[in-house]
Order: C-alpha cells, then sequence, then structure tokens
C-alpha cells in the first residue's frame, strides 16, 4: 500500500489525537457462527483476495517466485490480486500476472495498468472457473492515483457468479466516491463507471484492498447494507498486522465463510500485505438472512 505512514498520520491530525492501534473486532466470530441452511447441490469455492505489492517482499527483494508459493498454499478456486506490477521507476518489469498464472495453473483475468508515479500496476483474477464475461470498472478520482475494479462473470456449474476484484484509494472522501460508483455499476447503471451493464441475477463476489483502516466508517457501511457484512481481520502489515485493509464480500444467494488471515511464514515475508482466504456457499432458496 503507497504512503500508508503519511495516510496514517494524516487520519491521526484529522482526530487530533495520536494514532491509535483499532481494537479487536468480533465480526469474523459473528459472521462464522451463523448457522445458515445451505444449498448442498452447489458448489463450495474456496476464495482469497491478495495485495501482492508487485512481488516486493518486506526484505525488499522482487520475487515473483515467492508471491507464487504463497498463492499455491492458498489452494484457492478465485484469487483477486492487487498491485501486480509491470514498470517501476526506471525499470520495465516482466508479465508478473502471466507468471503468476503460469506457476499456479490458474486462468489469468488481468485488468488495465495504472500509471502513477514512474510505477505502472494492474487488478488480476486467477481462477479454475471457466470465464463468461470480462468488464472494467474504472473507478479513478481527479487528482488521485488511478484506480479501478476487473468485473468478470465465471461459471460456478449450476451458479453463476459475478466476481469483482478492486483496489480503493488512500482518501476517506476517494474511497467512498468509489463505493458508490461501484455499487452504481454493480446495480446495472452503464454511465456510472464506464462499464457495460452485467445481468443483476446471480451471486456477486467482491474482494480487495479497501484500504479502509477505520473500522466500518468510509464506504463500508454502504458495502455491508448492499452486499452483506464482512468480517474485517487485521492483514497489514504483514510482519505485525493492525489494519483490517484486505475484505471479501459476497451478496445473496452466496455467502462466504470461515474466513481467515494466511499467516504463513513465507506470507509475512513475500507482500506487506497477507492474504485473506474465505469458503464461497450458496444459501438455500437464496434467501437473504435477517440483518
Amino acid at each position: 500500500m503507497h504512503g500508508v505512514s503519511t495516510a496514517l498520520r494524516d487520519s491521526a491530525k484529522e482526530k487530533r489525537s495520536p494514532f491509535r492501534r483499532p481494537g479487536r473486532r468480533r465480526s469474523t466470530a459473528r459472521a462464522t457462527a451463523q448457522i445458515e441452511p445451505l444449498d448442498e447441490n452447489a458448489p463450495s469455492l474456496v476464495v482469497a483476495t491478495y495485495n501482492v505489492h508487485a512481488c516486493v517482499g518486506t526484505d525488499r527483494r522482487y520475487d515473483p517466485a515467492r508471491v507464487a508459493a504463497v498463492l499455491r498454499e492458498l489452494a484457492a478456486d478465485i484469487i483477486s490480486l492487487q498491485e501486480v506490477g509491470s514498470e517501476r521507476p526506471g525499470k520495465p518489469l516482466p508479465d508478473q500476472a502471466a507468471f503468476l498464472a503460469e506457476e499456479t495453473g490458474l486462468q489469468l483475468v488481468s485488468g488495465p495498468n495504472r500509471s502513477y508515479r514512474r510505477s505502472r500496476f494492474c487488478n488480476a483474477i486467477l481462477t479454475r472457473l471457466p470465464v463468461r464475461a470480462v468488464r472494467y470498472i474504472d473507478l479513478s478520482i481527479p487528482d488521485c492515483e488511478p484506480r479501478g475494479a476487473l468485473d468478470v462473470d465465471l461459471d460456478a456449474g449450476t451458479q453463476p457468479l459475478r466476481v469483482i476484484a478492486t483496489h480503493f484509494g488512500l482518501r476517506g472522501s476517494e474511497r467512498r466516491a468509489q463505493t458508490l460508483r461501484l455499487l452504481a455499476a454493480l446495480a446495472g447503471d452503464r454511465t456510472a463507471a464506464g462499464t457495460a451493464a452485467a445481468p443483476a441475477d446471480g451471486a456477486v463476489l467482491m474482494m480487495g484492498d479497501l484500504n479502509e483502516w477505520r473500522g466500518r466508517r468510509g464506504g463500508i457501511r454502504a458495502l455491508d447494507r448492499q452486499l452483506g457484512h464482512a468480517p474485517a481481520p487485521r492483514t497489514f502489515p504483514s510482519w505485525w498486522p493492525l489494519l483490517p485493509l484486505d475484505r471479501i464480500y459476497a451478496a445473496p444467494p452466496a455467502l462466504v465463510r470461515d474466513i481467515t488471515v494466511h499467516r504463513s511464514p513465507l506470507a509475512r515475508l513475500a507482500s506487506d500485505h497477507l492474504p485473506l482466504r474465505g469458503r464461497l456457499a450458496w444459501r438455500a432458496n437464496g434467501v437473504r438472512p435477517a440483518v
């Protein structure tokens, strides 16, 4: 996550108090404790989201093979990747997305590269499932780092699945605007984010680095209302996780269970984020539980 130290200082300054370590949350326990009837005929999929930091680890070593090894540890059917690098200041990089796909044996869907401070990054999705359609949602805000979201339809057998892979900005106002634009695109607004509308039926899985460390502030409440509550375990920084930057959402008829932070020794070293992993299932009769 670029500029996190500056962003944290700015956040503390706005509150006119020192930045304090966030308290422990019980959202994961509450979410996994819910017992809901599931569709036994629908697939159960392992999903994950991971900010790979352009394959530069906490030891400042550039090592895509190390990131690929972490991805294999996840053993996921769908992985949302952020900060997949193609260029750093003055130095082109090999195609990281293609390399990670080859090393994991997964199919690649890659978004357009975004340029910022002479670096180029993109979002990507790795999946075992057949890809039916690919769209791109532009979430860029003027005077801010370019951002976007991959919007992909996957074939999950008897169930259609729409997957959103995204990476929100560093400013609170930026994230709120990006949340509204993303939700408008999910609702089928063709003009809100410069994307073609997708079918309204079927489940939605949204994963990514939302850069929100302030609990349920910013756009998180709006996402919770539309997609359901998402647990927020701490994933950043990888060597001593303090901030819940990464989230996994699933909207009915799907739900995500058993969300955990992948804390292997290799994951602590390969990137400044830890991967977030969960299991996607389908509710019986596609019923949304009472809130």
